[in-house]
């Protein structure tokens, strides 16, 4: 069965096929920009263009992230990075409209990537209460209690520093303001203590495309109890976890 992965971003769409075997993509990955406004017709476009760029390899089914909350597999109910008009929409039935009837399902990018990582990456084997962050044009979540997700949590929501976090300690946050490493490390470091007073982890996993730089800013980070590592397989987490949930719906 051929399986893809599409991680909707936002600032880029990307996607391939996945192994689920080894838990990696089949071919390299394919990327386009997010629109701007990242209406849903529009991203449904970038879509489109991602998995038509594999001419020859038409998948049996595709999983789909989105950055928001998103209930059964199908409903957009946030949409904090991309184009408001997304919520209340049927993402399901509208990608797969665009996509000529294939099957799809849809689900949190950071839910997604979280997935991944527990099945075949850094939080593998691990008990208790694990917490996967994707640092990116936001925060993302993913919290796990014994191996089971909690969806949705949106954790870079949190209030910090009268602000929702993600507009103080997101990737973004770092590049807009022209932060350094060691700056942007403090921000970092205290969300993180805000996120592990609420729920006390045994493990952080810190993915999104900040991930592949982890030697620059994980050793700067001090006085959290918690262990901290970065994600495993990086920035291609979310495409990985999205096609595991194409797999199993």
């Amino acid at each position: 069965m051929q399986i893809f992965g599409v991680d909707i971003g936002g600032s880029g769409i990307k996607g391939a096929p996945v192994d689920l075997m080894r838990g990696d993509l089949a071919q390299e990955r394919f990327k386009v920009l997010t629109p701007h406004p990242a209406t849903p017709e529009a991203v449904a476009e970038g879509v489109r263009e991602v998995v038509g760029h594999f001419t020859g390899d038409i998948p049996d089914r595709i999983g789909i992230t989105f950055p928001g909350v998103v209930t059964g597999g199908a409903m957009i109910r946030t949409a904090a990075n991309v184009d408001k008009g997304w919520i209340d929409v049927d993402a399901r039935a509208l990608l797969s409209e665009r996509l000529d009837g294939l099957p799809v399902t849809i689900l949190n990018d950071a839910d997604a990537a979280g997935v991944a990582e527990m099945h075949f990456g850094a939080g593998r084997g691990r008990k208790g209460t694990v917490l996967l962050l994707t640092f990116g044009t936001g925060i993302g979540s993913a919290l796990f209690t014994d191996g089971e997700l909690v969806p949705n949590t949106e954790l870079g929501h949190l209030e910090l520093n009268g602000h929702d976090a993600e507009k103080h300690a997101s990737t973004k946050a770092k590049e807009d303001h022209d932060l350094s490493w060691e700056h942007w490390t403090k921000r970092v470091q205290k969300y993180l203590a805000h996120v592990e007073m609420l729920f006390s982890p045994e493990l952080f996993i810190i993915g999104g495309g900040v991930s592949r730089k982890a030697h620059k800013f994980l050793p700067l980070i001090k006085g959290i109890e918690a262990e901290i590592v970065p994600a495993e397989l990086e920035n291609n987490a979310g495409i990985v976890g999205a096609a595991m949930a194409a797999s199993r719906a």
